[in-house]
């Protein structure tokens, strides 16, 4: 069975405020299987808008990725996010 992803692009706008959202929403969602496997660190972006900030995680399949992205305590947490931050989030099924 394919694994899915969440892959998010980020451009943080109140670096003061985003690491509540990143310290909130790692139980959330490693409580769904989530396993990190880019967290920010060092990029570059050839061609499109540089957003600043990506991250990779992985599941097990692409329902339990949806269903971590959707987890109302989750969504509650991502608000954090909307207001500390500008974002693309995908939900992605692997090969």
């Amino acid at each position: 069975m394919p694994k899915g992803y969440i892959i998010g692009h980020v451009k943080v706008t109140d670096p003061e405020g985003y690491p509540e959202y990143v310290a909130r929403d790692t139980p959330i969602l490693q409580s769904h299987g989530a396993r990190f496997i880019v967290r920010g660190g060092q990029s570059e972006t050839p061609e499109g808008e540089d957003m600043g900030r990506h991250v990779v995680i992985e599941f097990d399949t692409y329902e339990a990725a949806k269903a971590a992205y959707n987890d109302p305590d989750y969504q509650e947490v991502a608000e954090i996010r909307r207001r500390c931050a500008t974002s693309t989030m995908i939900l992605v099924e692997g090969v």
